[in-house]
């Protein structure tokens, strides 16, 4: 049983037992709570701590944890926030008006509940993370001299020189710009490098949260569209020309949603155009270290093979370490790198100091290299076990060009429906059945050519989870 469950199941059993407690009444030890259930005592603590963010407990350090008394219901009248409507809608005469649809995004950071097996999440299964290295890191962090002083505005020096040597190519350390995870550094990206109004170039179909940061900032998303060998480049320019955009983001490895990476020869087109465009590349390279245990070398980023300032480049840890390590970089050069650290500067002054000294330790451990080498392992069985699957129950989603095939890396698999097959429909069925997986249709800036699904393998508790999720999807498809 997973951890998370195991805290769902103890905070239930002691919900339905405080009525055995008067108010102001002391419940049993942590102690004796772990050996009455058999669990941990992180089960322990975060089981309390549910209840106490539900009002039902007060936890008092040295005390003891105590039943809480009842909540007093407010009797004030329900506010009227009706102006907010004609407030935030001032602008939308403006084309185009700046609006936030977070609902791809939000579609990914859901939890699910225990019963319903998750793939959707891009994020990892707490038993892929590496918990007792980063539990390490934070520790040591926390023994840095100076570990609470304010840091400097574009990081820690020896964070900043890690990622230049993590990049390789033209990168050096007075090039990076520490920043608070990928989603972040995309904010930051397109808000410095395109004026409000403005088109952006994105791939299509292409991850839901650029579409929504750059929906955000004002800007107009313009799809380019990709195939298997990545970015049409023979369309990139045509593209330049019809908008006159400054600014292109794409996924050079391991594209989200479509797994797709990169040809060699597109890789020197995208350089050559952008440039001849006098336009921003934004490379999001979120899945450099996703790659599968039998994927052959990697190409370098774009930003490796760029002396000339033209790519902005993205990386993060979050991805293959917690979601909650939101540590990443910003890389350019010139006038863009001081534009792109104005405005972070602005929107929220540096990335908290505790947080950079935990990553640093965590890359600078011989834990980084191992838990690497694991999780490319792991994720190789967990793609392999996720295709035989489909192989079996649902060959018919599976794209001619087989997704096993050495040289894929990422956490996900990009499906067609059937023509007349309503994605909406099966996804909804699908949650019924007790597995979650994501619509394609948050994936595109325009009309899509088809229906879709996106399959994640990354956060399910296990292989077998994931055929049994595969046999729920095929049960609800019919």
């Amino acid at each position: 049983m997973g951890e998370r469950s195991s805290v769902a199941e103890l905070a239930a059993i002691l919900r339905a037992e405080l009525n055995r407690y008067s108010v102001g009444e002391k419940l049993p030890s942590s102690r004796a709570l772990m050996e009455r259930h058999q669990v941990s005592p992180v089960t322990v603590s975060r089981a309390i701590a549910v209840l106490a963010a539900e009002g039902a407990v007060v936890s008092r350090p040295g005390a003891g944890v105590f039943r809480a008394g009842p909540r007093v219901a407010s009797a004030a009248a329900p506010a009227d926030l009706s102006w907010q409507e004609v407030a935030l809608s001032a602008e939308a005469g403006q084309p185009p008006a700046r609006s936030t649809d977070s609902s791809g995004v939000l579609s990914a950071l859901t939890v699910q509940p225990p019963d319903v097996i998750d793939l959707n999440s891009g994020y990892l299964h707490p038993s892929l993370q590496p918990e007792r290295a980063l539990a390490a890191a934070l520790a040591r962090a926390g023994r840095r001299p100076g570990a609470w002083e304010r840091p400097p505005v574009d990081g820690l020096p020896e964070l900043r020189a890690w990622f230049a040597r993590d990049i390789g190519g033209h990168v050096s350390t007075s090039d990076v710009l520490v920043c608070a995870g990928g989603q972040s550094a995309l904010t930051t990206a397109l808000r410095s490098l395109a004026a409000t109004g403005a088109p952006v170039l994105v791939e299509s179909p292409t991850y839901p949260g650029t579409l929504a940061v750059a929906r955000a900032a004002g800007l107009r998303p313009v799809p380019v569209p990709v195939d298997a060998d990545g970015l049409r480049t023979d369309l990139l320019a045509d593209a330049f020309d019809a908008t006159r955009a400054r600014v292109l983001v794409c996924q050079p490895l391991f594209q989200n949603p479509t797994g797709a990476v990169l040809a060699p020869e597109r890789r020197r087109e995208v350089l050559r155009i952008a440039r001849a465009a006098g336009a921003f590349v934004v490379e999001d390279d979120f899945a450099r270290r996703l790659v599968h245990a039998d994927a052959p070398p990697l190409p370098a980023p774009l930003a490796a093979d760029d002396p000339d300032g033209v790519v902005v480049h993205v990386r993060s840890l979050t991805k293959p370490s917690s979601p909650s390590l939101r540590v990443g970089a910003l890389t350019a050069r010139g006038p863009a790198l001081a534009r792109l650290r104005a405005v972070q500067s602005v929107d929220s002054f540096f990335v908290p100091r505790p947080l950079q000294e935990t990553a640093l330790e965590l890359v600078s451990s011989p834990a980084w290299p191992r838990h690497l080498r694991t999780l490319a392992e792991a994720l190789r069985e967990r793609r392999q076990t996720t295709v035989a699957a489909l192989r079996r129950t649902l060959p018919e989603l599976l794209p001619d060009s087989s997704p096993d095939r050495p040289g894929l890396g990422g956490y996900h698999l990009w499906l067609r429906l059937p023509e007349g097959m309503d994605e909406a429909a099966v996804t909804a069925a699908a949650l019924r059945a007790g597995v979650a997986v994501t619509a394609g249709r948050p994936y595109f800036a325009a009309e899509p050519p088809g229906s879709f699904l996106r399959l994640c393998y990354a956060f399910a508790q296990s292989p077998a989870q994931l055929t049994e999720g595969v046999e729920r999807l095929a049960r609800a498809i019919g």
